[in-house]
């Protein structure tokens, strides 16, 4: 269910400026992670590709998650895509 919503949102083509704007706070690193997070990637998955330790992608994200103001993973899914961070198919 929840990648069908996902493949539907994606497919949308009203990007918002404005949440492109909110990713500035990031650092590389929370970015790099929250790119992987779009990508569907749990955070062991995610600690193996940016040789980091698992815990160490979790604060990356636990951070990403405050200073952009989401709920949780699946708002940060939703903000990559509506910022055009990630794009279908990549």
């Amino acid at each position: 269910m929840t990648r069908r919503v996902i493949e539907q949102f994606a497919h949308r083509q009203d990007l918002t400026p404005r949440a492109g704007q909110r990713l500035a706070a990031l650092t590389s690193r929370e970015l790099e992670a929250v790119k992987l997070v779009a990508l569907g990637l749990s955070n062991n998955e995610i600690a193996e590709r940016l040789v980091i330790s698992p815990l160490t992608a979790k604060t990356h994200i636990t951070r990403a998650i405050a200073k952009l103001n989401v709920r949780d993973r699946v708002q940060l899914v939703i903000l990559a895509y509506e910022s055009g961070l990630i794009r279908p198919g990549a």
